[in-house]
Parts: C-alpha cells; structure tokens; sequence
C-alpha cells in the first residue's frame, strides 16, 4: 500500500503548485525576506503568549491560588503523548 503524504490536508502536486505561484507572484529574490518576517513575527508572537503565561501564573501564585493542578495536567499529557509515540513508533516499524 503506497502511503501519501499530506501536509495540512495538501497533497504533494497541489504544494508544488502552491510553490510555484508564490515564487511567481513574490519573486525569488523576496521569498527570505518573507520567510525572515514570518518567523519573527511567529516568534514575537511565541514570546507574547509565553509573557502572558508566566504573568497568569505569577498573578494566580500572588493571590494564593493553587497552580500545581497545572503541572500534573500537563505530566499526564506528556505521559500520554510518550504513550502515543511508542504505540505508533511500532506500527510505522512494520509498515
């Protein structure tokens, strides 16, 4: 069985096309300094969504409220996502 590989719902031929009118419309000579853009901004964005977090936290701790639910929830995930990754880390093995 050939598996396809999709990334976000895109086949293979549709990405090539999608490539190919950017380098169209945007030139080759612009395409790093849009790729440069976009990854500050995702990282601004990163550091934006982290600031918030750490001052929830610092805020919540402040105030006297218990935060420690926080870390277990996410040791139970991350507990269950090594699970996952074991379980089809074997299955992708015997394909």
């Amino acid at each position: 069985m050939i598996q396809l590989t999709t990334f976000l719902f895109i086949g293979g031929q549709e990405f090539i096309l999608i490539i190919l009118a950017v380098v169209m419309i945007f030139g080759a000579k612009n395409i790093p300094e849009i790729a440069r853009g976009l990854g500050k901004g995702m990282r601004m964005l990163k550091d934006a969504s982290n600031d918030i977090k750490g001052e929830i936290t610092k805020s919540a701790e402040q105030n006297g409220l218990d935060t420690s639910i926080t870390k277990d929830v996410q040791d139970e995930l991350k507990k269950v996502k090594d699970d996952l990754e074991d379980f089809t880390g074997s299955i992708r093995r015997k394909m």
